[in-house]
C-alpha cells in the first residue's frame, strides 16, 4: 500500500492477510490480454470499496488518492459477477463459525426482510411500492446464523411478497450450504404457508415464530433477534441505508463487502468506529 494517509475503513495488515489469498488467485486467473499485472494494487480496490460502503459516496466521489472509480468499478463487477465477493464472504463465515466452536454451515437460520427506498436513478423497472410499509424501493432479504452471520441474501422490487422473498432465501440457503446441513429456518408472521411448503419441498422445517398478543412496541423474539442485529449492523454502511443501485445483484453484492468486513474484523479482534465516535 502506498503512503497516503489511512482511512478508518482501510484493511488492516492482518485483515488483508485474511482475503489476500482469494485475490491473488483471482488475478493469477485472470491474467491481461498485454501480460501486465494491472496499475492498482488489489489492497488499495477493496479499501475503496469498503470507504463507499461506509460512507455512502458516489462512484465520482471516491478520494482522489484511491484508486479512480473507472478501475474500483471494474473489479467490483467482475467480482460480482463471478462470485468472488460470496467466496471471500463466505470463507471468512466458515472461519468465524470454526472460531466459535461450530461447523462450518448452520443447522439453524432465521430469515426477514426489509424494504429499502430506492435513491433516484435506480431504474423503475426493479423497484416497486411495498403495499403494507408503503416504502417504494426494494426489498432486502436476509438469512442468517444464530451468530448472526449472513448465509444467504436476496434483493427484488418492494412489491414482491414475502413469500416469493422467503422462498428464494430458502433456494439459496440450499445451494450455498453443505447438503442437508440447515434443517430448520425461523420466520415472522409475514411469511405464510407457502414459504412453510417450500421449505418442506427442499428439506428445511420452516416454523413461523409468534408474536406475543401482550406486547407493545418492539419487543426481541428469541432467537430471532439476531436478524435485526445483522439489519441494525448494515446500517452502519450508508451505501445499504438507501438502494442506490442499478441491478438487485449489486445490491447483493454490497451485502456481502460489508459484512466480510465485519466478520475480517471478528476474526482479528478489531472493532469498527461507529459514526458518534470523535
Amino acid at each position: 500500500m502506498n503512503d497516503r494517509q489511512s482511512y478508518k475503513s482501510d484493511l488492516s495488515d492482518e485483515r488483508w492477510a485474511l482475503i489476500e489469498p482469494v485475490i491473488t488467485a483471482w488475478k493469477a486467473r485472470h491474467p491481461s490480454v498485454s501480460g501486465h499485472q494491472g496499475n492498482y494494487d488489489m489492497r488499495e480496490i477493496v479499501n475503496a470499496l469498503l470507504y463507499q460502503s461506509r460512507t455512502g459516496c458516489q462512484w465520482d466521489y471516491l478520494p482522489h488518492d484511491l484508486p479512480p472509480a473507472g478501475a474500483v468499478k471494474y473489479y467490483f463487477y467482475k467480482w460480482r459477477d463471478d462470485g468472488t465477493d460470496q467466496t471471500i464472504h463466505d470463507l471468512l463465515r466458515w472461519q468465524v463459525r470454526e472460531k466459535r466452536g461450530r461447523l462450518a454451515d448452520p443447522s439453524l437460520v432465521v430469515l426477514d426482510t426489509q424494504s429499502l427506498h430506492a435513491a433516484a436513478g435506480v431504474p423503475a423497472e426493479t423497484t416497486r411500492r411495498d403495499a403494507n410499509k408503503k416504502v417504494p424501493g426494494r426489498k432486502r432479504g436476509l438469512a442468517v446464523d444464530v451468530l448472526g452471520l449472513v448465509i444467504a441474501v436476496v434483493v427484488m422490487a418492494a412489491s414482491v411478497h414475502d413469500n416469493a422473498v422467503g422462498s428464494a432465501l430458502l433456494d439459496r440457503v440450499v445451494a450455498g450450504t453443505e447438503s442437508g446441513a440447515v434443517k430448520k429456518a425461523l420466520v415472522d408472521q409475514g411469511f405464510k404457508n407457502a414459504v412453510r411448503d417450500h421449505g418442506a419441498a427442499v428439506g428445511i422445517e420452516v416454523e413461523t415464530v409468534k408474536r406475543n398478543a401482550g406486547d407493545t412496541g418492539f419487543v426481541p423474539q428469541v432467537k430471532r433477534w439476531v436478524v435485526e442485529q445483522t439489519n441494525g449492523i448494515l446500517m452502519l454502511h450508508r451505501r445499504l441505508v438507501r438502494d442506490y443501485e442499478h441491478q438487485p445483484a449489486s445490491a447483493e453484492s454490497r451485502v456481502y463487502w460489508a459484512i466480510s468486513d465485519r466478520m475480517s474484523r471478528m476474526l482479528t479482534g478489531t472493532s469498527a468506529p461507529a459514526w458518534r465516535d470523535a
